[in-house]
């Protein structure tokens, strides 16, 4: 099953991101031009999900190449500096952003000494590789992770690990998909995921246009279809895995993996090696960003808490591998992960 949903486009010479802060009531579309462009459009949350921002920040090195191609040689390398620094500084926890940043980078030390425009070249197609190698990895994990999924499985997930979450077919998502072009018949049980609703307006929205069914729910409400056996797996997307196994995901996930264990529900993590960081030994290391507490009072111009009420916003939490069932990886499913086996991933 091939998602219709278009995250990151390239278009005449410059790269177009669905607008994931207008869904689901409007699709439109963001035209970026340059590393500040992209830089503000991930920071805006016009694009999200950890694979998805590597890849436009790829597109925004390039983009910036593009831009200054014409510059003096000195010039052309202070711009290029200012939009790596630029882009590294947009978010903090997924890791997928510093490791697209760390490939365009070593394309741009090979091409030193070659003219500008030729760097901007070979930029412009590292990125196109970044992109598509991301949807072979999530294609990778659909087939590896869909035999975990049993036929008629409700599968529960949390925030967006879709095709919106990436350059196309999903992490979490994608398991679900693949599992239904095998013919299986899985339903999803969609949490809202306050604060942002990723869940209620972008994995309902996505799974709509895909005719698999989903049904939503409050973020509150998993824990009791738990204990009444409605739900038979939970799958969730990462944006950083430490060397321990330990996973930093969408503030929330912590909880929906207690309550999974709590009533012996597997837990699913699908990610691609490009979030597992190596050199963090555990979560407590991986950085959490926090947000503006305006997300947390309203949404979308909508408020329903006093604006004098101090709020936080920590995007992310932590889920210890021991809650973890398996990793589903491009390189197959380490089953109850640990710093052993997700290294063994990377010999492979």
């Amino acid at each position: 099953m091939k998602s219709g949903v278009q995250t990151l486009r390239w278009r005449d010479g410059r790269l177009e991101l669905i607008d994931q802060r207008r869904l689901p009531q409007r699709v439109e579309f963001v035209a970026c031009d340059s590393a500040a462009a992209v830089t503000q459009a991930i920071r805006d949350m016009v694009v999200r999900g950890a694979p998805a921002i590597g890849c436009a920040a790829a597109y925004g090195i390039a983009l910036e190449a593009r831009r200054v191609k014409d510059a003096p040689p000195s010039e052309f390398a202070a711009a290029m500096t200012r939009a790596f620094d630029a882009l590294a500084g947009s978010r903090p926890t997924a890791v997928n952003l510093f490791w697209a940043l760390e490939r365009m980078r070593a394309v741009l030390e090979k091409a030193k000494g070659s003219a500008p425009d030729e760097i901007a070249g070979r930029l412009i197609q590292e990125a196109h590789r970044i992109l598509a190698e991301d949807v072979q990895a999530n294609r990778a994990m659909g087939r590896h992770g869909e035999g975990l999924l049993r036929d008629g499985a409700r599968v529960l997930t949390h925030c967006n690990a879709g095709a919106l979450a990436t350059a196309g077919h999903g992490t979490a998502l994608g398991v679900i998909r693949s599992a239904v072009e095998s013919g299986k018949r899985v339903s999803v049980i969609a949490d809202e995921t306050r604060p942002f609703l990723q869940g209620a307006r972008l994995t309902a929205w996505e799974l709509e246009q895909d005719r698999i069914p989903v049904t939503l729910i409050t973020d509150s409400m998993s824990g009791h279809l738990m204990s009444r056996g409605e739900v038979d797996a939970v799958i969730v997307g990462a944006d950083r895995v430490a060397a321990n196994g330990d996973v930093a995901n969408k503030i929330g996930t912590y909880m929906v993996a207690v309550l999974a264990r709590r009533h012996g529900i597997p837990f699913y993590v699908a990610a691609p090696l490009s979030t597992i960081d190596l050199k963090l030994p555990d979560g407590a290391a991986i950085p959490i960003e926090e947000r503006g507490a305006a997300e947390v009072r309203g949404f979308a111009g909508v408020e329903w808490a006093p604006g004098s009420v101090p709020a936080r916003h920590p995007a992310f939490d932590v889920t210890p591998a021991a809650l973890v069932t398996a990793l589903i990886t491009e390189k197959g499913v380490v089953h109850r992960p640990d710093r052993e086996k997700i290294a063994a991933l990377f010999r492979m």
